[in-house]
């Protein structure tokens, strides 16, 4: 909304700042990170009120989280997508499409994970809405993305995959970009959702993978940039920097309260959302590939299952002592703290390495 200032710049220079997507971005992040420091105590004690017990802890998981997180308040994503939204409506340009495809499709996981979060907590359950009607959902929605991305953006570039590390090598897979798109997004929603399982373990790698993205389509959507750095350059995606911002933003201040001891939890309702807002922001910019180098430990902890899952129904035997994989390590005898901090030292090598890709060429 304050982009809009911007047209008053021909009478008062004084505006121009709002032109640039560097303050806007610097703008959405102080926001949205005020806004969930300001309405985070309101949201936590509405919440603890509502939900009474909380929501219901694996039995199946490590002993201690049924004594250390019991009755903790859950829809922590609340506070999340809330400071996103205010911060990308107030600071962004609304004109421009991808901004409204990333911020539709993180409400609409965040709906869907909120959905899901609530029969948990109604039901008194570790068991949400069914898995593969979420995961329909998930899909139809990420193939309308996708569609939008491919549409707005110019042939052939729109239709192809960039390949990391290379400077003109591209796939052209034509309309099935579109389901690979979607794979791309609704994988990404689901990793950080599997991801989310301890105080702040979640929450730190997403803002790490946010923060570089913010870099990455500042430099995809700047002509000069793009040029210089030997990367594919995609027209009005320097604007999801903005988003990037809001999300890190919010993110921090989402973290001011799920530092362990955690006073709530984050859950479907923000996991799946930064998951979908990261995997379309990578899509946008054709950055797929290298989504799977930033958010690395995401895969990992994917990994970790779909091994897990498939190793017991062929074999009847575990691969590993609890998936996901950090629930391994909780079960090796890993404090929870160092499982976190030390996921988190693996995030930023990863990012690093993701932003690496951009001049490795």
């Amino acid at each position: 909304m304050l982009y809009w200032l911007s047209s008053l710049a021909g009478e008062l220079s004084a505006f121009n700042i709002f032109r640039y997507i560097t303050f806007r971005t610097g703008g959405a992040l102080i926001t949205a990170l005020l806004f969930v420091f300001l309405f985070g105590p309101r949201i936590i004690r509405s919440l603890r009120i509502r939900q009474g017990k909380g929501q219901p802890i694996r039995t199946d998981g490590p002993e201690r989280h049924l004594l250390s997180k019991q009755g903790t308040p859950t829809m922590g994503g609340l506070m999340i997508l809330s400071g996103v939204t205010f911060a990308t409506l107030l600071w962004g340009n609304l004109q421009n499409p991808y901004v409204w495809v990333v911020l539709v499709v993180t409400l609409i996981y965040g709906a869907v994970g909120l959905y899901d979060d609530y029969l948990k907590v109604t039901r008194q359950s570790v068991e949400g809405s069914g898995g593969r009607v979420r995961l329909l959902i998930e899909g139809a929605v990420a193939l309308v993305a996708t569609y939008v991305i491919v549409s707005v953006g110019e042939a052939p570039l729109s239709t192809a995959l960039a390949i990391p590390f290379f400077k003109n090598v591209l796939i052209h897979l034509g309309w099935l970009f579109v389901p690979f798109g979607a794979f791309i997004i609704v994988g990404a929603g689901n990793a950080v959702n599997l991801t989310d399982g301890l105080d702040g373990l979640a929450i730190v790698p997403v803002m790490i993978a946010a923060a570089t993205f913010g870099f990455i389509a500042y430099f995809v959507g700047n002509a000069l940039f793009s040029e210089y750095l030997q990367i594919h350059f995609v027209q009005g995606t320097g604007e999801l920097a903005v988003i990037c911002g809001a999300l890190v933003g919010a993110g921090l201040g989402f973290l001011w309260f799920n530092a362990p001891p955690a006073q709530i939890f984050m859950v479907d309702t923000g996991s799946l959302a930064l998951g979908g807002a990261l995997g379309t922001i990578a899509v946008a910019t054709k950055h797929e590939l290298v989504l799977a180098i930033v958010g690395g430990l995401f895969v990992l902890e994917a990994v970790s299952v779909i091994v897990q899952v498939a190793s017991f129904r062929l074999t009847g035997k575990r691969v590993f002592r609890m998936a996901p994989l950090h629930h391994h390590y909780e079960q090796k005898g890993w404090a929870e703290s160092t499982v976190v901090i030390r996921f988190w030292i693996i995030a930023v090598v990863l990012a690093l390495l993701g932003l690496a890709t951009l001049k490795l060429r």
